[in-house]
C-alpha cells in the first residue's frame, strides 16, 4: 500500500482549509459529486481498455480499477440515501477539464498524459479523504461518511500508484518532466477561486 506522505508529496500542494470548510456545510452537494466522480471514474478506465486493446498490463490493472469504482459508486449512493439526498445530475466541475486540455495528441503521448492525469486525481481524491474524514469524525450524525472515507484510502492510494505505473511503462522517455508540468496544473486548479463548489474545485469565491 501506498502511504499518504507519498501521496502528498505527489501533489503540488494541500486542499486548502476554506474548501474543507465549504465541503462540510455543503455535505449534500459533495456527496452527489464525489458519486459522479466514482461513476466518471469507472468511465474513464473502460474507455482505457476499449482504446488500448494490446496493452495487457493495462488491461489488467483498470479492469479492476473499474470494477472498484462502480461499487464506490453504489456505496456513495447508498449513503446518499441513508442520508436521504437526492442522487441527481450536476455540472461537471472545471478540475478534469483544465487537465485534460493539455493531454498531447500524438501516440504514446497521449495516453502517458492520461495516465499522469489519472494519477493526479486519485491522489488528490485521496489526499482530501484524508483532510475530510477527521472532521467528519467530529460529528455524531457524519461520523459514519468520516469512518467511510477513511477506508477508501486504501483503493485510492492503489489507484494513484497503479495509474502512475502504468505511465511510467508505456512512455518511451521519463515522465518527470510531464508529472511536473501536470503538477502545476493540478495546484494552479486547486488554489485558485471556484464559482462552484466540487469534490475537485478550488477556494470557493467570495461572493
Amino acid at each position: 500500500m501506498v502511504e499518504m506522505s507519498e501521496v502528498r508529496s505527489f501533489l503540488g500542494c494541500g486542499t486548502p482549509s476554506q474548501w474543507i470548510d465549504a465541503a462540510l456545510v455543503n455535505l449534500p452537494t459533495l456527496l452527489i459529486d464525489h458519486a459522479h466522480c466514482e461513476k466518471k471514474a469507472a468511465s474513464t478506465a473502460l474507455n482505457l481498455l476499449f482504446r488500448y486493446v494490446d496493452r495487457r498490463n493495462l488491461l489488467s490493472k483498470l479492469s479492476q480499477l473499474a470494477r472498484e469504482e462502480l461499487l464506490h459508486f453504489e456505496q456513495v449512493v447508498e449513503l446518499m440515501e441513508s442520508h436521504g439526498i437526492r442522487y441527481d445530475h450536476m455540472t461537471p466541475a472545471r478540475y478534469a477539464m483544465g487537465l485534460r486540455k493539455h493531454i498531447r495528441h500524438t501516440e504514446p503521448e497521449k495516453l502517458v498524459d492520461t495516465l499522469i492525469i489519472g494519477a493526479f486525481i486519485e491522489a488528490r481524491s485521496c489526499e482530501r479523504f484524508e483532510a475530510l474524514a477527521p472532521r467528519l469524525l467530529e460529528n455524531p450524525e457524519t461520523q459514519h461518511i468520516g469512518k467511510y472515507y477513511q477506508f477508501l484510502l486504501k483503493s485510492e492510494s492503489r489507484h494513484f500508484e497503479d495509474y502512475l505505473t502504468l505511465a511510467r511503462e508505456y512512455s518511451p522517455e521519463p515522465i518527470d518532466n510531464r508529472v511536473n508540468t501536470f503538477r502545476e496544473i493540478e495546484r494552479e486548479l486547486i488554489e485558485s477561486e471556484d464559482h462552484e463548489f466540487r469534490f475537485h474545485s478550488g477556494i470557493p469565491a467570495k461572493n
